[in-house]
């Protein structure tokens, strides 16, 4: 496995182990800020509207960057300012507002994250190595669900939050190696 794709493969499970925290108890937290199921589908909505759109535009101007790693940074910022912003939630617009956040983050990192993946990747072993970023997202996301829960019950949402804003830190610092990276690939 090749450098870019063990960092990749690193920043992505620390920001699938960050956003993976809150996924299972979501809906507790909506009820916590006073908002109800259809909230929550509100704010689901937004985050997926704000991501599918802004994707389509911003991939094709993507086509044209040339340095993409420094797209999957932002993306990954973003996603650490998304879980930064949980800590104002307070009712249901704060609550759409970070989901934009979060859905931009996704628009932003998505595409790039895909076009450096499929670059960095071992051709001859293309499918164990997609394999391996898939079965990560399904392990991290499951240890996410069971850390998340815990904190949230034992510290309660503010603090879950807090951490899940450190743990994506993590995975902004990784993809920074990505910059040295991608001018050598």
């Amino acid at each position: 496995m090749k450098r870019g794709t063990k960092i990749l493969l690193l920043a992505d499970s620390m920001a699938t182990l960050a956003l993976g925290m809150i996924g299972p108890i979501y809906a507790l937290f909506v009820e916590k800020i006073g908002g109800d199921i259809l909230d929550a589908g509100w704010a689901y909505f937004a985050f997926m509207i704000s991501s599918g759109v802004v994707m389509f535009l911003l991939s094709r101007w993507e086509d044209r960057f040339r340095h993409k790693s420094k797209l999957v940074v932002l993306g990954y910022s973003l996603t650490s300012l998304g879980c930064l912003s949980y800590i104002f939630v307070y009712n249901q617009m704060t609550l759409v507002l970070t989901q934009i956040i979060l859905g931009l983050s996704v628009a932003v990192l998505n595409p790039s994250f895909d076009a450096l993946y499929s670059r960095f990747v071992d051709h001859k072993k293309e499918t164990s190595e997609w394999g391996a970023w898939e079965s990560m997202g399904y392990f991290v996301t499951g240890i996410a669900a069971v850390v998340g829960g815990y904190f949230a019950n034992s510290y309660g949402f503010r603090a879950l939050f807090i951490f899940m804003f450190i743990v994506s830190l993590f995975g902004v610092a990784w993809s920074i190696k990505l910059l040295r990276e991608d001018r050598k690939a």
